[in-house]
This record gives C-alpha cells, structure tokens and sequence, in this order.
C-alpha cells in the first residue's frame, strides 16, 4: 500500500521538534511549574521530583529556551568583562589575553556566556547604559581608570561585580583580586639597589591607576631608605610607544642613570628599544626590569616582578560566581604575593 507523504510529514516534524517544558513535566510526572522551579535552581522541589526532572530532562535531551527562562528568572546567563582601553592595547598587550584564559577556565563549568566590552575613552558613558539596562548578571572589570566611573557606577548598582585590580576609590561594597604592587615596586627597587646601581630611574605607569602609584610608592620608599634620589622618574601609559617615549624623555634630563624599573614589561620593551638605538649597553650601562612576567621577548632576557594575572582573573571569576549564587556580602579583597625573577637585564654592577 503506498505512504500518503502528506499524512506523514506532520509526524516527522514532530518527531524532530525540539521537547518542551510540558514534556517533560510529563514524563517526570511533575506539574509543568514545578519542572520550571527544578529547572531554574530547585527552589520549593523535593529532592525526589527534583531527581524526576533530571532524569526527563536527560532522557528528552532537553534544552532550555533561554529567552523564556530570562522573563521568569530575570537572569541572562551572560556576564562581561569590562575593558576601559583602547581597542589597540587590548588587542596587542600579553595582559589582557592572560586575563581572558583566567575567566574563561573560572566560567568552563558553568554555562554563563562571557561578553567582551572594550569601554574605550571618553566612552565611558555607553558602557554605563549597558551595564544599567540589565544585558548581564555580573561583571569583570579590569585595567580600571579613575576616570571611568565604573567603581562608582557598580558600588552604587545591585550588579554582582569584581575588580581585578584594587580601585582608586574603594566606595561601597567593590570586591577585588590584586597582586600586591606595592610590595613588588619594593622588590623590583631593592633588586636593583642589591646590584651597586646608584641612580636609579623609573618609567612608571599611569597615575590614575592603583597599580601605577602602588609600584612608583615601593620604588620611592626603597630608594629613600637607601639614601637615593627619587627625582628620576617621568610617567607612560602601559604601552611600548608611549614608553620609548617616555624613556627618551628620561635619558635626555639624567643621562647618567645607571637602572631603569619599569612599570610594566611593555614599558619596559619600549625603553629597551630606545636604549639599543642609543647604544646603552644593558645591563653593564644600564640595567632595567619589569613588571608582570608575561613572556616578552627582549635582548637580553628581561628581570621582572610577577603580576599573576591568569590567577587573579580566574579567582575573580570563582569570586563573581560565587556572588551570583549567594547574593551580595561586605567587600571582599584578595591579594597576591608578587615574585622577583631574576633574568640577564640586570646582571650587577662592577663599579
């Protein structure tokens, strides 16, 4: 007997129709609002049909319509990470490609999609739209400037957000991971003094960041206790160009500096290129360190204080979780401990 294709076709498309939520109340035997509640975090399920719902969901290999579920969970299951730099930097510096594989490893057991804004400069306020206008759960702010406002913007919103890097202005309940500046600036100085440098420079970084008065304070404070100038000094953005800049800047007021401390390993890249095309021989000349440990290649092998950024972003992802699931709490702060490594571009002086 030949098949009627058109009494058929429905059957097919029935059978390739993705479950829905009543199927699988059905098959768990459950009301459709409790498959709901099972299905949206189990609040006021039994464990027994809580275990039904799993069960049918596995066997329907069911989906969720993630539309539907945000209108009765007023949750997107998306959270950003918020960039204020320019495009070019976060393309381009080694920080911002080791603080993507932090969260994301943070974000790998959860089904939260992460949302890239890069909140250029004066932009500041479209990042605030965005943010207000619940298009995320939470946030991840990182490279934050005092100017951005976003300190100020999430301290006094209801959104769940951590800071990777301590805020200028600590209002409000801001959590943080950061590494512990300061202390590194003072590691990185004490190097260079332990290695007979007598006048030491720095290129330090931006002065409207936590971290860049954090490391110039730990440089001053050694070099104070040593009884040495901390006159030679001059500020760079965290780029290598903005550094060559700055670094010409420094050789051209103290040409007799005998160390340079970095603010950062492309600041110190961008100083290493001007002093190769002056013919400074480093480190006998001129010995210069870094800061973060991020793999830059420099000749030679560049000194440098770790900044573990994979770490801290992966921890203020498990911090950003954690809030998401049990609500707001006082601020919380952790704090990294920063590590001298010890590389060619500071071998000691002979003098």
């Amino acid at each position: 007997m030949p098949v009627d294709d058109a009494t058929t076709a429905p059957r097919a498309e029935l059978r390739d129709a993705a479950p829905t939520l009543e199927e699988v109340a059905a098959l768990a035997g459950v009301s459709r609002s409790t498959a709901s509640r099972a299905l949206n975090g189990g609040k006021r399920v039994s464990p027994t049909a809580q275990a039904s719902v799993d069960a049918a969901i596995a066997q329907l290999n069911y989906t969720p319509n993630r539309a539907a579920r945000s209108l009765v969970t007023r949750r997107t299951d998306s959270i950003a990470l918020v960039i204020p730099e320019p495009d070019e930097r976060v393309l381009t510096d080694p920080f911002f490609s080791g603080t993507l594989n932090g969260l994301s490893s943070a974000l790998a057991g959860s089904d939260l999609q992460l949302v890239l804004i890069i909140s250029r400069p004066g932009d500041s306020e479209r990042t605030e739209r965005y943010l207000r206008n619940g298009h995320v759960d939470g946030a991840v702010v990182v490279s934050h400037h005092k100017s951005d406002r976003l300190d100020t913007l999430l301290a006094d919103s209801r959104m769940p957000s951590v800071f990777v890097g301590r805020p200028l202005n600590e209002v409000g309940r801001l959590h943080y991971i950061d590494v512990d500046n300061y202390g590194g600036g003072r590691l990185a100085a004490e190097h260079l003094v332990a290695t007979g440098r007598k006048r030491i420079g720095m290129v330090a970084g931006p002065q409207d960041m936590a971290a860049g008065r954090d490391r110039l304070r730990g440089w001053v404070d050694v070099l104070e206790a040593n009884g040495l100038p901390t006159d030679l000094m001059v500020t760079s953005d965290f780029t290598a160009d903005a550094a060559a800049d700055a670094m010409t800047e420094l050789l051209d007021k103290h040409p007799d500096i005998d160390a340079v401390l970095a603010a950062s390993d492309l600041i110190a890249v961008g100083g290493i290129n001007v002093l190769h095309e002056r013919s400074r021989s480093i480190p006998d000349e001129i010995a210069i360190i870094g800061f973060d440990n991020l793999g830059v290649s420099t000749s030679p092998a560049l000194t440098t204080i770790t900044n573990p950024v994979v770490a801290m972003s992966r921890a203020a992802g498990h911090m950003l979780l954690d809030l998401l699931e049990n609500g707001e709490r006082d601020a919380q702060h952790t704090q990294f401990s920063p590590e001298l490594v010890v590389r060619a571009s500071t071998a000691p002086s002979d003098d």
